[in-house]
């Protein structure tokens, strides 16, 4: 599919290469060059006692093996049904047969290599897969792929090299022999993507709702934005802003929030593409993911990452407790842009005006007009590594990492948890026995405080009969933020992780999610002192009238010989720097 939005081609020579990134950057021992005549006495012996046999009509060996299915295609009577090899260079494919126990159907006689793709109908094929994931795609009979689960065979030579055996196969999704698993089709498979330095700005919300707007209109050459809704003025007037300026912005949010769309996102949809952005919305049928939940902004050469949402009750300041931060870090920021390249045109990202046409009604929307003290300031940091993770891919995996390289403390505050034995929750208790002091908040509104609570308990029962340091209770915001939406933890003091990623399956295996690890001690600390702040509810604010009535009973007391003690209380926005930990 060919982009409707320039601006993509011909990144920087920043970009970072798409690898797996660690932080330990240890050196190897140089390894010795072997000796010459080793080298040739070796492969003279294997000469004598190896005789070499060229295959008949091209190579070909054990390497060759399944790579994907797809047996269930959203197309009628399942047309484009196909099934991914990978064959070793130069094979002779009229070698390979597919067997299913009741057909055996021999491939035609042509040369490949690397992945080929059989179907009977490779035009579908090609309509809805990018070319790297097929390959080289051929016609050909093929067995029956059957819904309900089928098991396949691969052979060359008449020797079966492969099997693959998969259960009840979902509309429109691939089979991975290698995960045991089906995923939608197109659905990205990036590896966690770092870059080294940079420096960041930190802020919570509803404290600070300056920092993600200001991101905005300060961009000069692009500008995308992705989220879950949209619907704050504030943002629209920074995206409208930046179009008039000449810069290149699109916009990309989900198309089936819960609940539905709202008339307000409508109108602010309307608008932005009247000023000329280009929007598009996730969903529908062909939709790689149920929903696109990220929450990030790419401005030029700098990353903004949220927990919040695109409405006035997240990056508005109307609402809920949150963090996110702009990393200025160019490798980061053109790696985000890549994961919004992809979603932007993958399957089942339609332009506003079609979704609009399609659309029979909108929801009125809750009004968020809360008003909340600035407690936290943002903070510039120093950054010294920053990690992106993205959801369904590897942000699962990536977030319990980091929970179990922790040897201190783990700080985490949630929206909400997936239950006791949800992998995230296992984890903590794995650090938690491994004498890691965990503490957990999380958010105690209405609308999730049974099942937190249910979670809170089971947590701090098993703390109590295995003698762990680990607690975890509801948040009290005592007036400071509405709710908590954050989905964020700091490990060590010296490392944060925060995004869009909630602490459930369906978040960290079917939707769209951004993360950011962050190894910065300037951003761990800043977190971890909102951490505490929250996790204590605030330090209690005395009224004048009150003060003054205290002040005079104080000078008494001290009239009298008495000594009253108070309690200091500070939220740590004004103390000096210092290690996260209790």
């Amino acid at each position: 599919m060919s982009s409707e939005f320039p601006g993509y081609e011909g990144l920087p020579s920043r970009t970072v290469p798409a690898r797996s990134f660690k932080w330990d950057t240890g050196t190897r021992p140089p390894v010795s060059a072997p000796r010459p005549e080793l080298v040739v006495a070796t492969l003279l012996a294997l000469a004598a006692v190896v005789p070499f046999a060229p295959a008949a009509g091209g190579a070909v060996g054990p390497e060759a093996e399944f790579v994907r299915a797809v047996p269930n295609p959203v197309a009628p009577e399942d047309r484009g049904e196909s099934v991914t090899l990978s064959a070793p260079p130069d094979s002779d494919l009229g070698r390979f047969a597919l067997d299913d126990g009741e057909q055996r159907v021999t491939l035609p006689n042509r040369t490949v290599g690397g992945r080929v793709t059989l179907t009977t109908d490779p035009a579908a094929v090609r309509n809805r897969t990018d070319t790297a994931a097929v390959g080289t795609v051929v016609r050909t009979p093929l067995p029956a792929l059957a819904n309900g689960g089928e098991e396949l065979r691969l052979l060359v030579d008449g020797v079966v090299v492969d099997s693959l055996r998969y259960r009840g196969a979902p509309k429109g999704e691939v089979y991975r022999p290698d995960t045991g698993a089906f995923r939608p089709v197109g659905a990205t498979a990036f590896p966690v993507r770092g870059s080294q330095g940079g420096t960041a700005r930190a802020f919570v919300l509803p404290d600070a709702p300056g920092p993600p707007v200001e991101a905005l209109r300060s961009a000069d050459e692009r500008l995308l934005l992705a989220g879950y809704t949209l619907s704050s003025e504030r943002v629209a007037d920074a995206l409208v802003g930046a179009a008039e300026r000449g810069v290149r912005v699109a916009v990309l949010v989900d198309g089936a929030p819960v609940g539905g769309l709202s008339r307000r996102e409508a109108r602010t949809l309307d608008r932005l593409v009247t000023a000329g952005v280009t929007v598009r919305l996730v969903g529908g049928p062909r939709a790689r993911y149920a929903f696109h939940h990220a929450k990030y902004a790419v401005t030029d050469d700098r990353a903004v990452v949220l927990t919040e949402n695109w409405k006035p009750s997240g990056t508005g300041g109307n609402g809920s407790r949150g963090w996110g931060v702009t990393v200025r870090n160019g490798g980061t920021a053109d790696e985000l842009a890549r994961t919004f390249r992809a979603d932007f045109e993958g399957r089942g990202a339609r332009p506003w005006a079609a979704v609009r046409a399609d659309h029979e009604g909108y929801e009125p929307g809750d009004p968020a007009n809360g008003s909340y003290p600035t407690r936290f300031r943002p903070r510039d940091v120093e950054v010294d590594r920053v990690r992106l993770l993205v959801a369904p891919d590897n942000a699962e995996r990536a977030v319990i990492a980091h929970i179990d390289r922790a040897n201190e403390s783990v700080r985490v505050l949630q929206a909400t948890a997936g239950g006791p034995d949800q992998p995230f929750v296992r984890a903590l208790v794995r650090a938690a026995r491994r004498g890691v002091a965990v503490r957990v908040l999380l958010n105690g509104a209405w609308y999730a405080r049974e099942g937190n609570r249910a979670v809170v308990r089971a947590l701090n029962d098993r703390a109590a009969r295995e003698g762990l340091d680990l607690t975890a209770k509801l948040a009290d915001p005592r007036g400071r933020y509405g709710t908590v939406h954050a989905k964020g933890l700091v490990v060590d003091g010296e490392t944060a992780v925060l995004g869009s990623l909630n602490w459930n399956n369906h978040s960290a295996r079917e939707n769209r999610e951004v993360v950011l690890a962050l190894r910065s001690d300037g951003a761990a600390r800043y977190f971890g002192r909102v951490f505490e702040a929250d996790w204590r509810g605030g330090a209690w604010r005395v009224p004048a009238g009150l003060l003054v009535a205290l002040l005079v009973a104080l000078a008494v007391a001290l009239w009298l010989g008495r000594r009253i003690e108070f309690e200091a209380r500070d939220d740590g926005e004004t103390s000096a720097p210092e290690r996260v930990g209790w």
